[in-house]
């Protein structure tokens, strides 16, 4: 247990709360999602938000996170244990809450296959929203959100997360889906499939018969996640990275 130093008065200080917001990003059906919940109490009762709230006073902002996720999406405790949060930034502007001076430290991941939610704790409902189809947010969850998506972004091109969207087996236009979903711009097929397939443990081929995909054209062949965890050398963005 600590002392409080000789001298020291906390009524000196304007006290303020420290709170944790989570951008949680998924693709479905070829779309980027994003998990959001409608509020169930003012502030912004019945506006869309990012998940999250108050941490409490003997918690730890990412255990806080990860409570908040499972109260407010009832996600059950086992998924959101094993979730793989990513600190993005503390938002700190005086007036982002109107109740009081908050803190927020807000928190980014990009996971496959997440059950349906279901609102909880304060919040009035929970629901994957496709990204382009997002209203406006309360609070500044608008500009978490688009630090999230670029965050996100990034990750792709320094890491194999990509192929954590794809089936066990996949074709490299599926592949490339993923990319033209999170990063919103179109890639050019065969340069995407040179950068591909010379970056070693990106990917693997798999032996047999090769899968048509639909449409026109030759069956596609098919490849594995390989066993690299990052991508040297990165697989950047086009147009300078813009997404």
């Amino acid at each position: 247990m600590t002392t409080r130093p000789e001298g020291y008065d906390p009524r000196a200080f304007e006290p303020f709360a420290v709170t944790v917001d989570l951008a949680v990003l998924t693709v479905r059906g070829g779309r980027l999602h994003v998990l959001l919940v409608q509020r169930g109490q003012e502030p912004y009762a019945g506006a869309w938000a990012l998940p999250g709230g108050f941490v409490l006073p003997r918690e730890s902002a990412g255990t806080a996170a990860r409570r908040e996720l499972a109260e407010e999406t009832g996600l059950p405790g086992a998924v959101v244990a094993g979730l793989h949060l990513e600190q993005l930034r503390t938002y700190t502007e005086p007036d982002r809450d109107p109740r009081m001076r908050v803190v927020s430290v807000a928190y980014t991941a990009l996971v496959p296959d997440l059950p349906e939610p279901r609102g909880g704790g304060d919040a009035a409902e929970a629901r994957w929203l496709p990204y382009d189809e997002v209203p406006a947010l309360a609070f500044d969850h608008d500009l978490i959100l688009a630090d999230a998506r670029e965050r996100v972004g990034a990750k792709l091109e320094y890491t194999c997360l990509a192929t954590a969207f794809c089936p066990p087996e996949f074709t490299l236009g599926e592949l490339r889906e993923v990319y033209e979903t999170v990063w919103g711009v179109p890639l050019d097929r065969p340069n995407f499939r040179r950068k591909v397939l010379t970056t070693p443990g990106f990917v693997e081929a798999v032996e047999g018969p090769p899968r048509r995909t639909g449409g026109r054209g030759k069956p596609a062949a098919l490849y594995r996640a390989g066993g690299a965890a990052a991508l040297h050398p990165p697989l950047f963005r086009p147009e300078g990275r813009s997404a």
